[in-house]
């Protein structure tokens, strides 16, 4: 059974960091293509950062050079480490499997607001 289990959100002031992670089980995380979107109030799901099997990486422009995209393999965890945060970055954050519209887990709240 595919399960995602995005954990790590949180309130944070402008400027601040978190770190998300992802936790997946029933499929090995090093054969897949895993994505980050997320969804803001009112608004559809955003693409944020895709990571490929083989490790290529890439971001939304609204957040390169901001946010990384990181996985640990023998953890079955993906990351989404997020520096320089801005309100524009508030909503719930998805880790999902294969595709953005992929299985994906409940998501994660992450509010920047000073």
């Amino acid at each position: 059974q595919v399960q995602l289990v995005e954990s790590g959100g949180g309130l944070v002031q402008p400027g601040e960091s978190l770190r998300l992670s992802c936790v997946v089980s029933g499929f090995a995380l090093s054969s897949e293509w895993m994505y980050w979107v997320r969804q803001a109030p009112g608004k559809g799901l955003e693409w944020v950062s895709t990571v490929a099997s083989y490790g290529d990486t890439w971001y939304a422009d609204s957040v390169k050079g901001r946010f990384t995209v990181s996985r640990d393999n023998a953890k079955n965890t993906l990351y989404l480490q997020m520096n320089s945060l801005k309100s524009e970055d508030t909503a719930v954050y998805y880790c999902a499997k294969g595709d953005t519209k992929g299985p994906r887990g409940q998501g994660t709240q992450v509010t920047v607001s000073s």
